[in-house]
């Protein structure tokens, strides 16, 4: 079992930044990937970024490339998703999710954390 709790979400401006912070403990030795989704109200949720953990491979969803990047840090445990240049249309809650079997953008990660609000005003 993995367990992830996500931290960082809240309410920012139209253009500002945020970084999301996701701490991961149990069984974290077998991870193949980790990832970010959101999920607006009324919509599906949707995969945004994610990082291969044996090789550090990133991957981005069209929408955030080149305005959010995907990091660890391994001693800790942690992943990270810095937002930057944020629009409204980025307001969501975000999950941080975990898998132990090959696959990186569809949603059949074995392990998700409870979510945290990211608000943009306009």
């Amino acid at each position: 079992q993995v367990q992830l709790v996500e931290s960082g979400g809240g309410l920012v401006q139209d253009g500002g930044s945020l970084r999301l912070s996701c701490a991961a403990s149990g069984r974290t030795f077998n991870t193949y990937a980790m990832a970010w989704f959101r999920q607006a109200p009324g919509k599906e949720r949707e995969f945004v970024a994610a990082m291969a953990w044996r090789g550090g491979s990133t991957y981005y969803a069209d929408s955030v490339k080149g305005r959010f990047t995907i990091s660890r840090d391994n001693a800790k445990n942690r992943l990270y998703l810095q937002m930057n240049s944020l629009k409204p249309e980025d307001t969501a809650v975000y999950y941080c999710a975990s898998r132990e079997t090959a696959g990186i953008y569809t949603l059949a990660y074995a392990y998700w954390g409870q979510g945290t609000q990211v608000t943009v005003s306009s």
